[in-house]
């Protein structure tokens, strides 16, 4: 969706990329088709995102769509010195009622595991929180963690998000039910 790419982006080599200070976001090539499919195996996506949902050939999806449209996206987080890529970003449509002003982004991250514990999660949702309010009119950015995912929690805290409170058995994962933490952010107070 060009609206969600084309404001607040800075041009590098001909590449538009979101910039942090120690990371970029930037949208998926075909080149990144092989290194998605291996970070969606178990090793990579680590305990708390591993719902054993196959991810699929995902070559077609990028050439069609880049992996971004009006309900959801998904962006490459790289290190902003080396543009090494360390992980994904994504966001997805949630609604809290039928008009269009109740839409809100829910979104989440996945680094590979040499990637996280070094502040790079944290600047990479506070970068795709800001570009997603900059470039669409929701007033809400949430974020959902599992209870035990302590260091997402701090990522979260780090990245400006509010923690609101905790859903109760609401992910099925690893034969169970598990509680989420639910972070936010809010137009107002960015």
């Amino acid at each position: 969706m060009a609206g969600l790419w084309n404001n607040r982006t800075v041009e590098t080599n001909d590449d538009p990329a979101i910039g942090g200070d120690k990371v970029r976001l930037r949208r998926v090539t075909e080149d990144d088709a092989e290194l998605l499919e291996l970070w969606h195996s178990t090793e990579y996506v680590g305990e708390f995102n591993d719902f054993g949902v196959q991810l699929g050939p995902v070559r077609g999806r990028i050439q069609k769509t880049g992996l971004v449209s009006a309900q959801s996206g998904t962006l490459i987080v790289e290190l902003e010195t080396t543009r090494k890529p360390i992980g994904t970003v994504g966001w997805r449509e949630v609604r809290y009622g039928p008009n269009p002003e109740s839409v809100a982004w829910n979104i989440g991250i996945n680094l590979i595991p040499e990637a996280r514990g070094h502040g790079y999660g944290s600047e990479a949702q506070h970068v795709l929180a800001d570009h997603l309010f900059a470039t669409s009119r929701v007033n809400r950015i949430e974020a959902m963690t599992d209870i035990d995912n302590l260091a997402e929690q701090r990522a979260l805290e780090n990245a400006g998000f509010a923690r609101e409170g905790v859903l109760r058995g609401a992910q099925y994962r690893h034969g169970g039910w598990h509680d989420l933490v639910v972070y936010s952010c809010l137009r107002r107070l960015r």
